[in-house]
């Protein structure tokens, strides 16, 4: 190829590039995040996460968190807490350019109890609002015991 067609060709090869991720990508990539985060113990990062009218049904709440002051409220003994959560599978569903639904499994583990997994199970709709992706709904509950 000659330097000249090359340097024409950049542009597009550089655009291709930067859209390779798609809505899929991009939501995976904040729960990702919000797993980096928890493990943390960033307390308010996690908080950050989710749109300000975000509802949480936690996985150890008996109510709904609703907002970010009540979602902050659920999460108030995480920070130094040694808590942790890894993300073990997820399926994703793009219902188009700005919201997505994800769903799978994660486990979350205390230091205090030996890192022993808490397996538990989890939703999130995640949207894109001003050109950011935030979470705006997320149930997590303990996953069910497997039958024999």
């Amino acid at each position: 190829m000659k330097p000249f067609t090359a340097l024409l060709c950049l542009p597009l090869l550089l655009t291709s590039m930067t859209s390779f991720a798609g809505p899929a990508e991009d939501a995976n990539m904040l729960i990702d995040q919000w797993a980096a985060t928890y493990s943390a113990n960033d307390r308010e990062a996690l908080v950050a996460l989710y749109a300000p009218d975000a509802i949480l049904l936690g996985t150890t709440s008996p109510v709904m968190s609703e907002g970010t002051e009540q979602i902050r409220t659920y999460f108030k003994d995480l920070t130094g807490s040694g808590r942790k959560n890894a993300i073990v599978e997820r399926r994703t569903i793009t219902l188009d350019e700005n919201a997505v639904v994800s769903t799978g499994f994660y486990n979350f583990a205390r230091a205090s109890e030996g890192d022993v997994p808490r397996p538990a199970r989890f939703t999130m709709l995640i949207v894109k609002r001003d050109g950011r992706w935030m979470i705006q709904h997320h149930h997590s509950s303990p996953k069910a015991a497997t039958r024999q």
